[in-house]
């Protein structure tokens, strides 16, 4: 089979228009309608249905939808492989990090690679732990920074730090002057959340369900100084990890108990080849973050 008419099947189907596709590919559409024409006879199969107002793909257009994402992305990965043989020069990475461990944890050390590494460019993506790992999946991203404290069957990963979650008040709150609090209290509290699929929302949200508890949720935001100001205000009690309120005189933090650890980490789909401007960001950023987070044995 052709890669290119597997590639033009490719985003016909995800388009599902063929006015659409040709767009996205610079053809015209009867070149690419001749192409998944010679597709279907090459096959012998019928791959779409035309009849519908909007395309769609039929039994056997699905399966072979199936391995023609997988054959494009094996092609995708000998190529980065084999770009690899030109050496360390250049590089593109494409790298996912939650919003607030990208501001708290990445500044410095990605300032610091960059001047080690000036040809190698590093796109951020910025998402929620749970978005990302999908991304990472679908090959959206080379690496991100994800919890590490949960195996996955395609994602590998390194720890860079060991963290706990905690309880984010106002210095005067009652929780303040006491060394820990259950998510029983916590949940009891008015609150401000990140939003559902960030990391300082789970154990909340998961919390909540099982004890059938409705929140008394007064803002969800992903802002962090917004959400840190909202705190201060006294609209309600939020989560962090320790390292967001470490310069603020007028928070405090509270551990859980029992406590909600969190593993930070760098993750890449087990698949993929891991290219050498990769491997280079997940060394620097374990000698530089362990170096600064030193994680407890």
């Amino acid at each position: 089979m052709d890669l290119k008419r597997l590639h033009y099947f490719n985003v016909l189907a995800e388009t599902a228009n063929f006015t659409r596709a040709a767009d996205q590919l610079g053809i015209a559409q009867s070149a690419l309608s001749i192409s998944i024409q010679k597709l279907e006879q090459q096959l012998g199969l019928k791959l779409i249905n035309r009849s519908d107002r909007q395309m769609s793909l039929t039994s056997d257009g699905q399966v072979l939808l199936r391995h023609t994402r997988q054959i494009l992305e094996n092609v995708e990965q000998a190529e980065k492989e084999l770009q690899e043989r030109k050496g360390l020069e250049s590089g593109v990475i494409t790298f996912g990090v939650p919003a607030m461990l990208g501001s708290y944890y990445l500044p410095d050390a990605l300032a610091l690679f960059k001047q080690t590494y000036p040809g190698i460019q590093i796109n951020i993506h910025e998402a929620g732990t749970a978005t990302l790992e999908k991304m990472l999946l679908d090959g959206q991203l080379d690496l991100a920074l994800i919890r590490s404290d949960r195996s996955h069957d395609q994602i590998r990963h390194v720890t860079l730090a060991k963290e706990q979650i905690v309880a984010c008040v106002r210095r005067e709150h009652p929780f303040a002057s006491e060394g820990k609090v259950t998510l029983e209290a916590f949940c009891r509290q008015p609150l401000v959340l990140f939003r559902n699929g960030y990391f300082l929302r789970e154990s909340v949200s998961r919390y909540c369900q099982q004890h059938k508890i409705t929140p008394d949720l007064r803002f969800e935001t992903n802002l962090i100084e917004l959400l840190k100001s909202l705190v201060r205000k006294n609209i309600g009690i939020s989560t962090c990890l320790p390292i967001i309120v470490r310069d603020e005189p007028d928070l405090v933090t509270v551990p859980f108990d029992p406590p909600i650890p969190l593993h930070l980490g760098l993750g890449w789909k087990s698949s993929h080849y891991l290219s050498s401007a990769a491997q280079a960001l997940v060394k620097f950023l374990q000698a530089e973050l362990q170096a600064e987070l030193p994680i407890p044995s």
